[in-house]
């Protein structure tokens, strides 16, 4: 990076790609992707899909092999997360930028609050409370089904919640350790901070689990964890370490949350438990594992993810020439790529649902490259007006987030089926809402579609939930 001092920035005005691509992230959580997985799960018999006697058109958009390709990429895949050279499915990226995006805002966030006079450690009460709050939402969305409180933790909020103020930390070590005396911030200096607070989370993780592998004689029992090579969920060798529900993060997890559940407080206090664990941990049903392999400590490498997040923001916030601010992050997510398909040969496996430290970058590079892609398209070129539909959304993720979270079955049945249904019916047919055939796509677009028109209204009254 060329530029070796800046001034502190004036925050004056909103990144529009930031908002657009936060909107198009939070538009494919609260859409459940369009229902495009569900849909290419229908039986290669329906007659949804195109025959040989259908039109070109039709035989192109509903194809059913086609679908196939499709649907693979609005889901998880089982465990390993790369396929071929560097391929990844659009959905296993999408918690990564979510991820990613909350570190990019940091810097204009807390750059703002100084600007309005907020003191350091404000700021940093902030950052704390911040924290809390997005691990209290997530255990709650976690527990929505639940007889009472279940405090687990793989809910991208509380990942988020559980790495932020590390986060903090280290963005305004970065940035106090790069200040000269007239308050002049060295970019170079920060970039570097803020990768060797990434070497080393990456680095310390990588550690703990190569240093503690699975035991030869480990019972696999109940563990929803498939054994057949085929699957590649167990590793051997020097990637044992990293299988799934036999790591290390797993066995942290079956110490840590059955403590979290009422009879084991129970008996830690001879069946006499206080008020307090009353309360908090009353859930009556035990804990024993998490069916996709998800771990609470999943938050420690991805607080990498939050940092590249912040190299980012703090490039583009800082002055410059905006090309040269979209080369650079290209050149750094080529650079993430490089170094995650490195470890994904040398040092440990791409796996998302562990946060392995080569997914972590392999990750990163993909959702550089997106910011970049709305960096050109909505504050390089003169495409700004375009992104208005997902700007709605971006202004007001975090409602949106939840609104997809929490409602989308109660908007299916007591908005779409009760009072468009007829409409839709008389104009579309009478399977658009079948959920054995278009419905599978029609309803959760539609469902989306009731959320954008309320974060319209809400965009234009200027009302913005925060937390």
């Amino acid at each position: 990076m060329k530029q070796s001092a800046i001034a502190p920035p004036v925050v004056n005005e909103r990144l529009v790609s930031l908002d657009a691509f936060r909107g198009f992230i939070m538009m494919m959580l609260a859409a459940t992707g369009f229902g495009i997985a569900n849909f290419s799960k229908l039986p290669p018999d329906s007659p949804v899909w195109a025959t040989d006697a259908d039109g070109f058109l039709a035989r192109q958009l509903f194809n059913y092999d086609s679908w196939q390709t499709l649907g693979f990429h609005f889901d998880h895949p089982r465990w390993i997360s790369i396929f071929g050279t560097m391929g990844v499915s659009f959905w296993d990226l999408i918690q990564p930028c979510f991820m990613f995006m909350v570190g990019v805002s940091m810097p204009y966030s807390y750059k703002r609050r100084e600007q309005n006079g907020e003191s350091e450690k404000r700021r940093a009460a902030h950052a704390i409370l911040r924290s809390i709050v997005l691990v209290l939402i997530g255990v709650f969305l976690s527990s929505t089904d639940a007889v009472r409180t279940n405090w687990i933790f793989p809910n991208v909020l509380c990942q988020i919640g559980l790495g932020y103020s590390f986060a903090y930390a280290v963005m305004r070590i970065s940035e106090r350790a790069s200040q000269d005396d007239r308050g002049n911030r060295s970019l170079t200096k920060q970039s570097a901070i803020l990768w060797a607070g990434i070497l080393l989370v990456l680095g310390s993780n990588w550690l703990f689990f190569s240093l503690n592998p699975p035991p030869s004689d480990f019972d696999y029992t109940n563990l929803d964890t498939d054994l057949t090579p085929k699957a590649g969920e167990v590793f051997t060798e020097r990637f044992a370490p990293w299988s799934k529900n036999s790591n290390v993060a797993h066995r942290f997890d079956m110490w840590l949350l059955p403590r979290l559940r009422s009879p084991q407080v129970a008996d830690a206090a001879a069946k006499s438990p206080g008020i307090f664990s009353k309360v908090l941990f009353s859930n009556p049903a035990a804990w024993t594992h998490n069916r996709g392999g998800y771990t609470t400590l999943n938050f420690w490498p991805s607080i990498a993810t939050i940092l590249l997040g912040v190299i980012c923001g703090q490039l583009l916030i800082s002055p410059g020439t905006r090309w040269v601010k979209l080369g650079i992050l290209f050149s750094l997510g080529l650079t993430c790529l490089i170094l995650g398909l490195a470890g994904n040969q040398w040092l440990c496996p791409i796996v998302k649902r562990i946060w392995t430290p080569s997914w972590a970058l392999f990750s990163g590079a993909y959702a550089i490259w997106f910011l970049a892609v709305f960096y050109l398209l909505f504050d390089l070129l003169p495409l700004r007006k375009l992104a208005f539909p997902l700007v709605v959304v971006g202004t007001n993720s975090m409602l949106m987030y939840l609104l997809g979270q929490l409602f989308n079955g109660w908007t299916a049945d007591k908005i779409v089926r009760i009072h468009l249904a007829g409409i839709l019916e008389a104009v579309f047919g009478p399977d658009v809402l079948n959920m054995d055939l278009w419905g599978r796509l029609t309803v959760p677009t539609l469902v989306f579609l009731m959320y954008w028109l309320l974060a319209l209204w809400l965009y234009r009254q200027k009302i913005f939930l925060r937390v």
